[in-house]
């Protein structure tokens, strides 16, 4: 690569070629996981959509199909909530260069629910499952060139400090909460990821991204998966002065799978106020990169889902 095209600016609508790689994207089928596939198509690169629902893999496939016509698109049926299900769910893949642990759940009122493993489900799906998963990928990721593991946190997560005594929010339960942790919970993963490959001298890359301020009401319409009418769109407008839609919210996540500039522990997000426009690094903020917390929630993660505790890198 030149040294021209290594320092070309970033230009989100001017993503370098990804042919002959593999992308799988959790959650691709809607929102900020649904732009991120659909970008990462562009590229020529394959893109596998990582979500439980068929039928919502088809829709967002079709749509991906009629913007990028020769996309190559397929499905993988993955449900993070369901830890004993993951491994032979990925046992398909041959090749993988990147994840985006990107799949969420976010619920707004009580009662506490639970997984079918019987953990609290936001901290299931958002984060037990992805940490999980990786073991699983590692194989796949360390036999790619330059493999990457790309964790999408939340803006959310910044207002919040992890309970390691009460992970799963089972004594005092507040879902706006919960999900914040369950967030943060991926972020301080990633970062810790980060410090443990490097300390393997591993050639995976472990990068944090997040959307800033993503707005449905700001977001294109791509139907069948989402319609954004012109009435919800009028309505936003005034937001749109500090928030963005769901396919600006992407930009940092496609980033940090494709830009070779990208460096492990690095994280994303938008470059203003870290709520809207073009991505750029931001610092860590000091909790997310406490490395005490990070290895207790490490430790406790490994407990919750039976995984080795080196996550297959070893």
């Amino acid at each position: 690569m030149s040294s021209a095209t290594r320092h070309r600016p970033w230009d989100v609508h001017r993503l370098p070629s990804a042919e002959g790689r593999t992308f799988l994207v959790t959650g691709g089928n809607a929102g900020i996981g649904y732009f991120t596939a659909e970008q990462l198509a562009a590229t020529g690169a394959h893109v596998v959509l990582g979500c439980r629902d068929r039928a919502k893999a088809d829709a967002a496939t079709a749509s991906i199909r009629s913007r990028v016509p020769e996309a190559r698109v397929s499905h993988l049926r993955l449900d993070l909530a369901d830890l004993t299900s993951l491994k032979a769910s990925v046992s398909g893949l041959d090749r993988l260069d990147a994840v985006v642990h990107n799949a969420g759940v976010a619920l707004d009122d009580p009662p506490r629910r639970e997984s079918s493993d019987g953990h609290e489900l936001m901290f299931a799906t958002n984060h037990l499952g992805h940490f999980a998963l990786t073991q699983w990928l590692a194989p796949l990721l360390k036999a790619a060139p330059a493999g990457r593991v790309v964790t999408v946190g939340s803006f959310a997560a910044r207002s919040e400090r992890l309970d390691l005594d009460d992970l799963q929010s089972t004594r005092d339960y507040r879902p706006k909460r919960t999900y914040g942790r369950s967030k943060l919970a991926q972020m301080s993963f990633g970062f810790e990821l980060d410090r443990r490959l490097r300390a393997l001298d591993s050639t995976v890359l472990s990068v944090v991204a997040h959307p800033g301020g993503a707005l449905d009401s700001l977001t294109p319409s791509r139907p069948p998966v989402r319609v954004t009418t012109p009435g919800e769109r009028l309505r936003a407008l005034p937001a749109a002065l500090l928030v963005q839609g769901k396919e600006a919210g992407a930009w940092p996540v496609v980033r940090a799978v494709l830009d070779p500039e990208v460096q492990g522990g690095d994280l994303w997000g938008p470059r203003v106020f870290g709520l809207r426009g073009t991505p750029r690094r931001e610092p860590v903020p000091a909790h997310m990169a406490d490395a005490d917390v990070a290895a207790r929630l490490w430790a406790a993660s490994g407990e919750l889902t039976g995984t080795d505790p080196y996550l297959g890198f070893r």
